[in-house]
């Protein structure tokens, strides 16, 4: 499965097109490399995504043949590490 499709049907991003713009911008790694939008996703591999006020590293359990549920979203993926990044007052 492609890797914007991932992010959005597993809701770690909330549209295909943010998660697209997030890849051409190298702020998703697969396996601690850059990743593009149409990389092939499998089962046991690691995504960091790098957001402004944080950085969330995942773990793939599942890739699903179609959209799922919201409720079931949460088990596509284990979170590994979530890391919130100190918000400065000047640049906000």
């Amino acid at each position: 499965m492609r890797v914007d499709y991932f992010l959005k049907i597993s809701r770690l991003v909330k549209r295909r097109s943010l998660a697209k713009e997030m890849c051409d911008k190298h702020l998703v790694q697969v396996n601690d490399q850059p990743a593009k939008a149409g990389k092939e996703l499998e089962a046991g591999d690691t995504l960091r995504l790098t957001f402004r006020h944080r950085t969330l590293t995942v773990q793939v359990e599942q890739i699903p043949e179609r959209a799922v549920s919201k409720k079931d979203a949460p088990t596509l993926y284990t979170v590994l590490e979530d890391v919130r990044k100190p918000q400065d007052p000047l640049l906000d």
